[in-house]
């Protein structure tokens, strides 16, 4: 089994209201491809243990980790995590884990990336592996978020670089030309990464967005087996 790791904080920094980014400085950490994930454990001053899976913001070789967490009102982990965390702070990390939801740079395939709310952690991770690639691969990333506020590394994606295409969907207001709305077949629709593109296709979110997102997808024709899927709950 992975052994946990002591990870110290030595970086955070704000991305909404209620989410920030987080850099762990992990002695052992082998690096980790884009869209894995690992498992954080706490430790309170009476021994108490919680721990949580976040996916990892970014990947590499060195021995540093970077999480984007939202926090989740009541949760035990992730409010600590987004309010309290400093840096000089100890906790434990044990990854990376997950060998399905994970892009490969060397894939030529378009890759087609479908985030509801904080599921952009991971396909942000898939993004900047691209960049660090030099590669070419033309993206699509489309986001689902409630309001404009809530999107996670807005700067970064407002100028996502050549060949990546962000299509923002905003569900409490409206954004643009776009009414106020749930994600569509519409917002699926792309030229270049239809069914006949034959692109990856990463879905990320909560469950009920994921299982709708990818009931969609499968329904404009992509084949299931090219749709690929990590889901989360409430209790982070």
């Amino acid at each position: 089994m992975t052994p946990w790791l002591a990870a110290t904080v030595v970086g955070t920094r704000a991305l909404t209201a209620a989410s920030r980014t987080l850099v762990l400085a992990v002695p052992g950490f082998q690096g980790a491809r884009p869209g894995q994930h690992v498992d954080v454990r706490l430790t309170a001053p009476d021994g108490y243990q919680a721990s949580r899976s976040y996916s990892l913001a970014a990947t590499g070789t060195d021995e540093r980790v970077e999480l984007a967490v939202a926090a989740v009102p009541d949760g035990e982990v992730s409010p600590y995590l987004v309010e309290v965390a400093r840096p000089g702070d100890v906790m434990e990390v044990r990854g990376p884990l997950g060998g399905y939801f994970v892009w490969d740079p060397a894939d030529p395939s378009p890759v087609l990336l479908v985030a509801g709310g904080s599921g952009v952690v991971p396909l942000v991770a898939m993004l900047r592996a691209r960049a660090a690639a030099g590669s070419g691969t033309p993206f699509l990333l489309v986001l689902s978020v409630r309001t404009r506020a809530d999107v996670m590394f807005a700067d970064e994606l407002s100028d996502p670089g050549d060949g990546v295409t962000v299509r923002r969907v905003v569900t409490r207001e409206a954004d643009g030309d776009r009414p106020a709305g749930r994600l569509g077949a519409a917002d699926l629709d792309a030229t270049g990464f239809g069914p006949d593109d034959a692109p990856a296709v990463f879905v990320c979110g909560p469950t009920g967005f994921v299982e709708h997102a990818a009931t969609m997808l499968t329904g404009l024709g992509h084949p299931a087996a090219r749709v690929r899927t990590e889901r989360f709950g409430g209790t982070s």
